[in-house]
């Protein structure tokens, strides 16, 4: 089940990272957040800033388009930044772990529309897109359990 859309817009990265920091704040084990949108949308700095606000600092968040999966582990959680770029078919997203994740962490996943059927039902998705000149736009739709957490989430935004 799909809940209803939520339209961002994001004038400049401060409001991006501050979308990132609201929704670092609410992650837990277990958690997909699906990050979608044209090469250069802003996907890759969107993880950088949830990835720097769950380890309460600045952290060195290169990419993970070349390796695919990258962990961070954290006292209090363990982040899997995934890159499904280039991945051929859906199936050959489970032979990185996207399960181990679920199962020990959060999985960021960029370009995750490519998991197509292997979808989990509880998600975030998270689509950017470029708008007029810095400004970027991100349609947030939750799916599953996600539905109620991003109501109380959003109500904040």
């Amino acid at each position: 089940m799909s809940g209803p859309l939520t339209v961002i817009d994001l004038a400049d990265l401060a409001a991006t990272e501050r979308l990132a920091r609201r929704l670092a704040k609410a992650l837990r084990p277990g958690d997909f957040i699906g990050l979608t949108g044209d090469l250069g949308a802003g996907k890759t700095t969107f993880a950088r800033y949830v990835i720097s606000a769950v380890s309460g600092r600045a952290e060195e968040v290169p990419s993970p388009t070349f390796n695919l999966v990258l962990v961070y582990a954290f006292p209090h959680l363990i982040l899997w930044h995934v890159d499904l770029y280039r991945l051929r078919t859906p199936e050959e997203a489970y032979e990185l772990g996207i399960d181990d994740a679920l199962a020990e962490g959060v999985a960021l996943v960029e370009w995750s529309e490519r998991l197509g059927h292997f979808l989990p039902e509880d998600w975030l998705e998270l689509r950017f897109e470029e708008a007029a000149g810095q400004t970027r736009r991100v349609h947030v739709r939750p799916h599953g359990r996600w539905i109620g957490r991003w109501r109380v989430l959003s109500d904040s935004l």
